[in-house]
């Protein structure tokens, strides 16, 4: 259901002058020849090598000749003093270069990243920014976190007036020089001399400084994250990015899960264990999140939000998947926001089930496209597997209207219970989150691999799903009628999500499953 549509103008400032003018004149010259420097990424130096200029999607090398030790010198010359992290700026600018030294700490490599101030895209989240909630963003590198931490930060101190603070580790937020840049507006900036101090800058910052916000940019360190929880528990709004790609990614970093609540085993007795269906020993959060909202940054005008951490954590710790809202920004510049509602498992019914298997069959059968719904997976590498493959699928953002679930085996140990409740899409199975593995799922899937009917399968999923319960209930190995190989394959997994194990017994054609108790 689309809930609302904003409107936003983008203006991206670069000061890319002020970067060329630090480079060889060679050099410069040959990057004012290109088109599009508007999108250019970032300028490499090698020493020996051909000078590159990066774009997304593509580089090239600028001209024939060989980067010298005057070329590196040369720029290195007219850039701010490069610090422990090997970085350096160019004042008042958002332009960061980085160095690569040899064993005696000579530079023989540098990195001209371009740095952009761009205003209007907090647009997409402004009503979570002015909520006073604590934010966490999180996203591969690369795909706009520090942007949006920097408008937050100025819409938070000219718009509302808010006395902010900005923790700069190597100046990534406000910039190179003592003067930050006019990118975070009124908000206020500590310096961060070297990044295993950030956490002590942030104490630091809520001591001293009585700020009513704090932008930090990439939580990375167990300190970190304490320092984050103790200045939440202070009542200060907290902004901070993080990477990762997913909520589930966070939950299995035991560095930084304690930002959403921390992950714990906790012991059930028998009776609870058999109530709950699942085995003694379940995962539960443990305390309150530092962070109420996170947003997953799926592209730079993609976004996933959870507004609940909480409910979102615990809800995916008992194998469902959380509720998340999605917003993306056109090309206009418009903002659609789609409110995705939590799939009610318990509801679906027997003629639900047979509506998937007839989607399922139609897409193999070159019917509409298979419905993939990646679960904890790369959308970009599934639909470069997609593209490669030249597969009649596409990649939906609900898992209701989905025909395939596609997840990796640890998150599909999770979803067991969602099959025993009568959710009966397709879930299969990648070894790993890679555009190969992917790309295998969709060969096979769409191969001439033996298929049952609708009401085979409905009576093989029954039989399956009263075996397991039977097993667990009378702590007795239980076995299954024979069926083919390809059948068989299917309870296995179907018997490893629900949490016990199985073997095929006998021989052709009387092979059978065997499920075993706990």
């Amino acid at each position: 259901m689309v809930a609302a549509v904003t409107q936003s103008d983008v203006i991206s400032v670069d000061n890319l002058d002020l970067l060329l003018g630090v480079l060889p004149p060679h050099i410069r010259e040959a990057i004012l020849r290109e088109q599009g420097l508007e999108s250019l990424i970032e300028i490499v130096l090698d020493l020996g090598r051909q000078p590159e200029a990066r774009y997304p999607g593509r580089a090239f090398y600028l001209n024939e000749s060989m980067v010298t030790r005057e070329d590196l010198h040369y720029a290195e010359s007219r850039v701010g003093h490069f610090t422990r992290d090997n970085r350096a700026g160019i004042e008042r600018t958002l332009h960061r270069i980085s160095a690569i030294r040899n064993r005696l700490g000579n530079i023989v490599g540098l990195t001209c990243r371009v740095g952009r101030a761009i205003f209007g895209t907090v647009d997409i989240i402004r009503d979570l920014v002015e909520s006073g909630r604590s934010i966490l963003l999180m996203g591969r590198p690369g795909v706009g976190k520090t942007t949006l931490l920097r408008e937050a930060a100025r819409v938070l101190a000219d718009d509302f007036e808010k006395r902010v603070i900005v923790v700069d580790t190597s100046n990534e937020i406000a910039g190179d020089g003592d003067v930050p840049h006019p990118g975070i507006g009124r908000a206020r900036r500590m310096q961060v001399p070297s990044p295993e101090n950030q956490h002590a800058v942030m104490i630091e910052a809520v001591e001293n400084h009585m700020p009513e916000v704090i932008v930090i940019d990439e939580i990375g360190t167990e300190q970190e994250a304490l320092a984050a929880r103790t200045i939440a528990e202070r009542g200060v709004q907290l902004i901070a990015t993080v990477h990762g790609n997913t909520l589930e990614n966070l939950m299995s970093n035991p560095t930084l899960s304690d930002l959403i609540g921390g992950i714990q085993a906790v012991t059930l007795s028998d009776e609870e264990a058999r109530r709950r269906g699942t085995q003694k020993t379940v995962l539960e959060r443990k305390a309150p999140p530092t962070f109420e909202t996170l947003v997953e940054i799926q592209e730079r005008d993609r976004l996933a939000i959870h507004r609940d951490v909480a409910a979102a954590v615990d809800e995916t710790l008992r194998g469902l998947i959380p509720r998340a809202e999605l917003r993306e920004r056109g090309e206009s510049g418009a903002v659609t926001i789609i409110e995705s509602p939590a799939p009610d498992i318990s509801a679906r019914s027997t003629a639900g089930a047979r509506h998937h298997e007839r989607r399922a069959k139609s897409a193999r059968g070159g019917g509409h496209k298979l419905r993939i719904f990646p679960y904890a997976l790369s959308r970009d590498r599934l639909a470069q597997a997609i593209k490669d493959s030249d597969a009649h699928a596409e990649i939906v953002n609900d898992a209701d209207v989905a025909d395939v679930l596609l997840t990796l085996k640890p998150h599909a140990r999770r979803l067991s219970k969602k099959l025993r409740s009568g959710h009966r899409v397709e879930i299969s199975v990648v070894r790993n989150n890679t555009s190969e593995q992917m790309e295998n799922f969709l060969r096979g899937y769409f191969s001439s691999a033996p298929q049952e009917s609708a009401a085979e399968r409905e009576s093989i999923l029954t039989e399956v799903e009263d075996a397991v319960l039977e097993a667990m209930d009378s702590g007795r190995p239980v076995e299954l009628s024979p069926q083919p190989k390809h059948i068989r394959r299917k309870q296995h997994i179907y018997v490893e999500r629900s949490g016990l194990s199985s073997e095929s017994i006998g021989v052709e054609p009387l092979r059978r499953v065997r499920i075993k108790p706990r």
